[in-house]
């Protein structure tokens, strides 16, 4: 059964709050997510023109033009050049997943960090490829658990390259720089990283070390960090039990 489509009598008229610390362009962006989402607009449908949304919200074109372009960047419309701007169509690939359940396990405050070894090895082939240092060269190799009220919900390995004179290996020796950058205070010689993760089974040590059958299926949580000469600097990976971490997302725009 077809349900009817919103008019704009359907919903309360809204205006800019000239007095609000909220800047106008993201009001008038809040306010027309607000109007796709109780179906005003619909996934192909024209939004009001520019010069229309300048008069209903007296508005500046500046301002009115940053806000379409904080939708197009968002992908909640697109526009078409001498045609006007569109809602865009729901599309699965366009669905984005966070980290915040994964955030949400590092911070937690029953989060402890067991360092079960630390020494300097030989980088093989495979790791002297990803922190693009020369088969042999030293590395720091250390293996962590991670534990949720004293029950193992990650297992850490991970490979510095050897350099006493950085201060990230001292540190590195007690948290991870994976959970400093989600606590919001990563650390300061790291530039960037890359994050991918990946399905794979556990091995006899892994799952007795995280408590669980083997084998047995887990997160992969791999991560390569750079330091500000774009140089790779930490390389390792986190096996996550599979009860521990769930993905979600919405597609769309959802209201409320």
């Amino acid at each position: 059964m077809k349900t009817r489509k919103r008019s704009y009598n359907d919903v309360t008229s809204e205006t800019i709050d000239r007095n609000s610390y909220e800047p106008a362009y993201l009001q008038l962006a809040n306010i027309l997510r607000r109007q796709i989402a109780v179906g005003v607009f619909r996934p192909g449908d024209q939004l009001p023109s520019e010069a229309m949304l300048c008069q209903n919200y007296r508005l500046s074109p500046m301002t009115v033009r940053r806000t379409i372009n904080l939708l197009a960047d968002e992908e909640v419309v697109v526009t078409a050049q001498g045609r006007g701007t569109f809602v865009n169509s729901l599309e699965l690939s366009r669905a984005a997943f966070d980290l915040q359940e994964l955030q949400h396990l590092f911070n937690n405050p029953s989060m402890t960090v067991t360092l079960l070894n630390a020494r300097i090895v030989a980088a093989d082939e495979h790791t002297a490829r990803k922190l693009d240092i020369p088969v042999g060269a030293k590395t720091i190799y250390i293996r962590r658990l991670l534990s949720l009220d004293h029950t193992p919900a990650l297992y850490h390995r991970e490979y510095l390259i050897y350099d006493p004179t950085r201060p990230i290996v001292e540190s590195e020796m007690e948290v991870t720089a994976l959970k400093g950058l989600f606590d919001g205070i990563g650390n300061a010689l790291l530039k960037y990283g890359k994050l991918s993760i990946e399905t794979c089974l556990l091995g006899e040590e892994e799952a007795m070390l995280l408590q669980t059958a083997s084998p047995e299926a887990a997160f992969r949580l791999e991560h390569l960090f750079y330091d500000f000469d774009d140089h790779p600097v930490s390389w390792g990976w986190f096996l996550c039990r599979h009860d521990y971490l769930h993905f979600t997302a919405i597609v769309g725009i959802k209201n409320g």
